[in-house]
């Protein structure tokens, strides 16, 4: 057995050694908000690059006052701008003062807006003025700018207005019935759903998303902050029941009108990634069935409503997932640019706007997360991807007539890039497993300009053990990433315990080659206090291509598990770790993953905490649980052998299901039945409430729920 787990082990790729100086140790209070504060490298807040400018500005504090600066792309100084107390000063006497600098967005070189409770207020740099640029209505939620000027639209209740100046509201929409919404996400935020207004790119229309929820049944929170406690009813769509019912709306900013998209049958489709054409006679729309296998591209008549045709198709044995919409070319508005894993890696396809594909445009055993933008000539669009390795972000240009891709950033670890508007320049925000945080200013050719950033490590005084990044093979011989975080001081004659901390679903990559390894400070907190802190990225995960992905399909919980107990053994070969003492901890999908591994392996788990978890798909919602799972109807035995129903009779250790009692994402009645069915079988079992939280324990709760779940492993384990 010993050679199986030694033949797992593979070179150790990347290793972050503590300074000897370093004599803190954390505490949870540094480890849950100064983790996301103070301990944070060093940023420059709202740094963008200014309107029809190469200058970047961003917000940093002098004399302990937050300051507004603007910076030339290839200076070395940068120019205060506007000080917040100067800002205060010029807001009427009616406003409450900001303490810290608002949001701010750049409308041209010369002026940006922002917004104080129910007014949207501009400064212009130059004039050294603020003035009234529009109003909203008292609750305005989903705020949206228009593309040019200082028009907007946004949400009040369930319905849609639009504010072309102060006084001059509209209103588009005119439900009166609660559960039909307007211009809010719809599909439960899923296929890259962020919001439900778009602004046609001229700023003549608006399109909307329009949703039924009628037909959904009604789930109940209960608010205790009552007396008697209040009923809140949520719409929640199970998995296999009813759906909503979504359609698009096109107003007319000239004549007042909306005119309806004749988006057809059946009407429980999803209706993803509305993209306008640049001259706005078109809405471009990616139509998704129920099952989620088969994606039409449709091309409507944004005037008439009107389908012109359907320009292509996917389909899949198993599932389809669109997440961005068609990106047309910068100076050929007659081609666009569509991103797809159909070869079963995110890759680049150019059609013309007739639907003809005209060819692939980067192919390879790799994942575009991102496209960047065009350059000025529009030859040649940025990407940011996996191209040298899955463990790294890196950006890319990719020449659009011969496909030839060139490497910009030049460190290796985790790069996010923004262009300014040119596409001549782009800042760089880098870090890795021994970077903190660096900014540069770099060119189109990937030639630095000037470093504006170079963060000193906030955990220098810090007594941190070390963090490996490496991999293994699963059981049928795939690479695994896993990274470990050892105690300070390890002494390797010792046995030491193990915190498995895990998530472990779609759309998520734990191991990276950035600070901390992707980690967090409560982590090397735990391996502070003794433990050895592991992570695996398994099977289903994101980044390594559909087939890495799709293996869990139908099954959740199955290759899953197979793939942490391969990490389990491993481990067991390392001659400092204590075989006996392995725990977990994961939220969410995570949590879900936890009180598998407790009940599913428990030979190997002792201590396990689950915060949200998932315990029956068929209790999760309908977009994100049937694209992994189809229906309940359609695949019972699949729903089956996920219930974690069916192995409360095999949970050995300690286990600690902790739940916000108002959860929207993950429902309480989740972990609540989980609770229910081991009280009847007398299966020894600890849980936590939140009252009144989410989805995630937040505020100076967040304090209270991590000492909870470090005390449980420090007395367990």
């Amino acid at each position: 057995m010993k050679k199986l787990y030694t033949l797992s082990l593979f070179i150790i790729l990347f290793i972050a050694e503590p300074l000897f100086s370093q004599t803190k140790f954390l505490t949870v209070e540094d480890a849950v908000t100064r983790g996301y504060g103070s301990l944070v490298p060093k940023r420059l807040q709202q740094l963008n690059w200014i309107s029809d400018s190469k200058s970047i500005s961003f917000i940093d504090k002098k004399n302990g006052k937050e300051i507004l600066y603007r910076r030339l792309y290839n200076s070395n100084d940068n120019e205060e701008l506007l000080a917040i107390d100067l800002l205060n000063s010029l807001i009427p006497s009616s406003k409450a003062y900001f303490k810290r600098f608002p949001n701010i967005r750049w409308q041209s070189k010369e002026e940006f807006v922002f917004q104080k409770g129910d007014s949207i207020l501009s400064y212009n740099i130059s004039l050294h003025q603020a003035k009234l640029a529009n109003l909203l209505s008292p609750d305005a939620e989903n705020i949206e700018f228009a593309n040019k000027g200082n028009f907007l639209s946004f949400t009040k209740g369930n319905n849609l207005f639009v504010s072309m100046g102060p006084g001059n509201i509209k209103q588009i929409s005119e439900d009166t019935i609660p559960d039909i919404v307007n211009g809010q996400a719809v599909h439960r935020n899923e296929f890259g759903i962020e919001k439900g207004i778009f602004w046609s790119p001229i700023d003549n229309y608006i399109a909307f998303y329009r949703m039924d929820q009628t037909m959904v049944t009604n789930y109940p929170l209960v608010d205790i902050t009552e007396r008697p406690a209040k009923l809140v009813n949520i719409k929640y769509p199970m998995a296999g029941m009813n759906s909503h019912q979504v359609t698009v709306g096109v107003y007319n900013i000239s004549t007042g009108k909306t005119t309806w998209l004749n988006t057809g049958e059946p009407k429980d489709q999803y209706l993803t990634n509305i993209t306008w054409s640049p001259d706005e006679k078109y809405i471009y729309i990616a139509h998704l069935n129920r099952d989620q296998n088969h994606m039409s591209l449709v091309k409507y008549d944004a005037k008439t409503g009107e389908k012109i045709n359907v320009l292509f198709e996917e389909g899949s044995e198993k599932y389809v997932e669109p997440l961005n919409g068609p990106i047309f070319l910068k100076n050929d508005s007659q081609k666009f640019l569509w991103l797809s894993r159909r070869d079963g890696w995110n890759h680049l396809y150019l059609y013309n706007i007739d639907g003809k594909l005209l060819k692939q445009v980067t192919k390879g055993q790799w994942e575009i997360t991102e496209v960047n933008g065009f350059d000025a000539s529009g030859e040649n669009i940025f990407i940011t991807s996996t191209k040298e390795d899955v463990l790294q972000r890196q950006l890319y240009k990719v020449n659009l007539k011969t496909n030839l891709i060139e490497r910009l950033t030049k460190e290796d670890g985790t790069h996010t890039c923004h262009f300014d508007q040119s596409g001549e320049f782009f800042l760089d925000g880098y870090t890795s497993l021994n970077t903190p945080s660096s900014i540069s200013i770099i060119d189109k050719k990937g030639k630095l300009i000037k470093n504006i950033l170079s963060s000193e490590n906030p955990l220098k005084d810090y007594k941190l053990g070390t963090t490996k990044i490496f991999n293994i093979k699963s059981n049928d011989g795939q690479l695994l990433y896993c990274r470990l975080i050892l105690p300070p001081d390890l002494d390797t004659t010792k046995k030491y315990p193990v915190l498995f901390y895990v998530y472990g679903g779609p759309h998520s990559q734990l191991v990276t080659n950035e600070w901390l390894g992707g980690g967090s400070l409560w982590l090397n907190f735990m391996a502070q206090h003794g433990f050895i802190v592991f992570t695996l990225d398994n099977r289903g995960t994101s980044n390594r291509g559909l087939n890495f992905e799709q293996e869990t399909f139908r099954h959740l919980g199955t290759k899953e598990i197979e793939d942490q107990i391969s990490g389990a053994k491993y481990l067991m070969s390392l001659p400092y770790v204590d075989p006996n003492r392995f725990g977990v901890f994961g939220w969410s999908y995570g949590g879900f993953m936890s009180t598998s591994l407790m009940t599913r392996a428990s030979d190997i788990f002792k201590v396990g905490v689950a915060g949200g978890p998932v315990i029956d798909w068929s209790y999760y919602e309908v977009m994100y649980g049937e694209r992994y799972m189809d229906t309940p109807q359609s695949n019972p035995e699949g729903y089956k052998e996920a219930s974690l129903l069916n192995y409360v009779d095999k949970l050995k250790g300690k286990l600690l299901l902790v739940h916000g009692t108002v959860d929207p994402t993950v429902v309480w009645q989740n972990s609540l039945l989980f609770v229910q069915k081991a009280i009847k079988l007398g299966i020894p079992l600890d849980y936590f409430p939140y009252p009144g939280h989410e989805h995630g324990v937040t505020g100076s709760d967040a304090i209270h729920l991590y000492r909870k779940i470090s005390r449980y492993f420090i007395d367990n384990l």
